[in-house]
């Protein structure tokens, strides 16, 4: 599913990653360790399309991924994570999942300002799938709260359940314990 072969990532003469290589297999799940500094981070970003590579390349079914950004990855079907959390503050609990799930929404702009029948059932189906996602991450009963009212740990909760609601085949979680007990 993911080949990363010999990635190297410098800023200026340092270098963050050197030679980074593994396979990722569909169904596996693999832990990366390491200390801070390591370049954890670093190579989920190359990963990710928010940073290029130095040298070496990153492959996703066979495909490279440098070159696409960070939405282009996405709608491939890779998602993550931040080691920060990032949330809308000012949004409910289901708002912030829902904007992951937009990448997966087929309505067009005309579809969304005349509230189409497909608009209108598309929509739907996206909060019920919000809904469900937040019951899985254990803060369904919280939905339409707003995310700053959370604490931290379920803040990271949320985070993860709107880099689901985007239906990933890969996903990337950059220091999901971070805050949880």
């Amino acid at each position: 599913m993911l080949t990363v072969q010999d990635v190297s990532l410098e800023f200026g003469g340092v270098k963050a990653l050197n030679r980074v290589s593994f396979e990722v297999q569909q169904g596996e799940i693999i832990g990366l360790i390491g200390p801070n500094g390591a370049g954890k981070t670093s190579l989920f970003n190359v990963i990710s399309g928010l940073y290029t590579p130095t040298s070496g390349q990153v492959l996703y079914q066979g495909k490279p991924l440098s070159g696409l950004k960070l939405s282009q990855v996405n709608k491939l079907g890779i998602a993550r994570t931040f080691q920060n959390v990032m949330v809308f503050p000012d949004l409910t609990l289901v708002e912030n999942v829902l904007i992951g799930r937009q990448s997966r929404t087929k309505a067009n702009v005309f579809q969304s300002i005349l509230r189409t029948s497909f608009e209108k059932k598309e929509r739907r189906e996206a909060i019920e799938r919000a809904i469900e996602l937040l019951g899985y991450v254990e803060l369904q009963d919280k939905a339409n709260q707003l995310a700053r009212n959370l604490p931290y740990g379920e803040q990271r909760k949320l985070d993860i359940a709107r880099a689901l609601a985007t239906d990933p085949k890969l996903l990337l979680l950059d220091e999901p314990a971070a805050g949880l007990n």
